[in-house]
């Protein structure tokens, strides 16, 4: 019998000025050396060094013998999955793709009505007393020379895709011109990037209207909505609530409406975490899937661009625009063809859903009893539940850490000069990572073998692995935090406990909407897939998207609006 080994945590939380004089103690003097001890102690770090594992260690989480076997599936028709996705039902109350692609094609609106009507919007949001902060930067002038291109295809008959001149945001943490990548510091990304990731590139090739660079947590090292650069990201559920991270802008862009989909990143949640706390799907798909060329360096063996949208149709049509290999990324090049054989299909029968119990409980009432109710529909609809086991999900939770940090904090040693600008919060999660030995490093990746092998035996029982996406919906944004922000482990535990395995194991993962809590704030539920399997992922989201009935968030903002009278 595996024992379940995960557990919440009561730490303090510091904010404002304790966090900062704490931040001061860790960098240097006397108390550096037993604070960051009883950090790493806190954290499991010590406790991991102490096990012995024979296992040799995996680095990078490529599921080479998986890609073989998948060759054989149907590889993606581009052509019918717009059909598809066009003739989808309007899934109110959100804007959908669709929606833009049917509004231009009727003349109901034009690509420039609704570029100048996102950037009025983002800066409506932005003028409140608890502004969005969805967006870094957005440029009026390339917004607008991108609509003025879309509308002259659009009248020419001619789009590049049912993408063409449909808002689509980017992480900034991902190069696109004529935008600087300042990954959410003070001190990157000074010049603009000289030309787009490949991810960007791909959506401008189909003629996406990019129209900024969203927001996110100083390089992407927290999964709540604090930048003491640009602003805190807050929630269109609630202001008072943040967006989770660290692809916070994004998906606050997506659920206030400036956009039907935005790009994200995830090294341990961040596209999916935010994702669940707006009432969005967000995916991250296998390891190697989507090319990282033009990420900015963080991690080199969890990073993951996806995207987050509106409806499980916009994050399909976008998750195959930018799926694929590339060149420019060694690791997308052992993948198998991506399909989307029967993504949309409704009938569940022969799929088999497995549920981890004392895992999928471990979280807050309302959003285990809004998982459990999915489940229940997904049931109807002929899919099976099958009891499974997953031991070492703690050691997993460490392991993910060790990497993650240690790899980050070698990224970030180029720019020791900038040290002090970072945020506090940033310079103590760095510290851990600087302070993790190579034993450390090993042993996290031995861990992350026998992780994939935990996974692997679990799949022999079930086809997806369902958890609730957070153990928590959104958490209130401390007072006075807007300067110095703050530091709350045991909530981030709380917000990461699902999400850590699929990054460490590089198995596709992700996030849907099931439901609101009694704040009305919203509840998700995540899917985990095998190496590959992102259309089984999207079939279990879009057949969970026909049964909830979902709620506009208060901050909204409605850019179809038509141009003829």
């Amino acid at each position: 019998m595996t024992t379940y080994n995960l557990s919440s945590l009561s730490l303090p939380t510091l904010r404002g000025r304790t966090l900062r004089l704490f931040a001061a103690a860790v960098d240097s003097g006397p108390l550096n050396g037993p604070l960051v001890s009883q950090l790493l102690k806190q954290g499991g770090i010590t406790g991991l060094r102490d096990r012995t594992y024979s296992d040799a260690p995996t680095f990078y989480p490529l599921a080479l013998g998986e890609a073989n076997e998948a060759r054989h599936t149907p590889p993606l028709d581009w052509a019918a999955l717009q059909s598809r996705v066009r003739d989808r039902p309007n899934r109110e109350p959100f804007a959908s793709v669709a929606d833009y692609a049917r509004a231009y094609r009727d003349g109901a609106t034009t690509p420039e009505a609704v570029a100048e009507a996102a950037l009025a919007a983002i800066a409506d949001a932005d003028d409140d007393p608890r502004p969005l902060r969805a967006f870094r930067a957005v440029n009026r002038a390339d917004a607008l020379a991108q609509a003025r291109a879309s509308a002259e295809r659009h009248r020419a008959g001619r789009p590049l895709s049912l993408l063409d001149g449909v808002p689509v945001a980017v992480k900034d943490e991902v190069d696109q011109t004529p935008y600087g990548t300042t990954v959410g510091t003070r001190f990157l990304g000074q010049s603009p990037a000289t030309e787009d990731a490949t991810v960007v590139a791909r959506l401008r090739a189909a003629g996406a209207l990019l129209i900024g660079k969203t927001n996110m947590h100083e390089i992407g090292i927290n999964p709540d909505g604090f930048n003491e650069h640009y602003g805190i990201v807050r929630n269109p559920y609630s202001l008072q609530c943040h967006a989770g991270g660290s692809s916070n802008g994004s998906a606050a862009a997506v659920a206030a409406g400036f956009c039907p989909v935005a790009i994200g990143a995830d090294g341990g949640g961040s596209i999916r975490i935010p994702a669940a706390l707006t009432g969005l799907v967000g995916l991250k798909a296998t390891f190697g899937r989507v090319s990282e060329h033009g990420a900015a360096p963080l991690t080199w063996s969890m990073g993951h661009l996806g995207p987050i949208g509106a409806t499980v149709a916009d994050v399909a049509l976008v998750y195959a625009c930018i799926a694929g290999p590339d060149p420019r990324d060694p690791n997308s090049l052992h993948q198998p063809p991506v399909t989307l054989d029967g993504w949309d299909q409704p009938d569940l029968r022969g799929l088999r859903l497995g549920i981890y119990r004392p895992w999928f409980d471990h979280a807050e009432a309302c959003i285990v009893e809004d998982c459990q109710a999915m489940v229940d529909r997904l049931v109807e609809m002929g899919a099976t539940v099958h009891d499974i086991e997953i031991p070492e999900l703690d050691e997993m939770r460490v392991a993910q850490v060790v990497t993650i940090l240690a790899e980050m904090a070698a990224n970030m040693a180029a720019h020791e000069a900038h040290w002090k600008e970072l945020s506090p919060s940033t310079r103590v999660n760095l510290s851990l990572g600087r302070a993790a030995t190579a034993g450390d490093y090993l042993q996290a990746q031995r861990v992350r073998t026998r992780a994939i092998n935990h996974f692997r035996r679990a799949f022999n029982a079930c086809d997806v692995i369902l958890t609730p996406a957070t153990a928590v919906t959104a958490p209130v944004v401390p007072d006075n935090c807007e300067a110095d922000g703050w530091s709350d482990l045991s909530t981030v535990t709380e917000l990461m406990r699902f999400a850590m395995p699929a990054n460490l194991t590089g198995l596709p993962a992700i996030a849907f909407p099931v439901g609101y809590d009694p704040r009305g704030l919203p509840t998700g539920m995540q899917a985990m897939g095998r190496p590959w399997a992102e259309h089984t992922l999207l079939r279990v989201a879009s057949a969970a998207e026909l049964v909830l009935a979902r709620r506009r968030p208060p901050t909204y903002y409605t850019l179809l609006k038509s141009t003829t009278h």
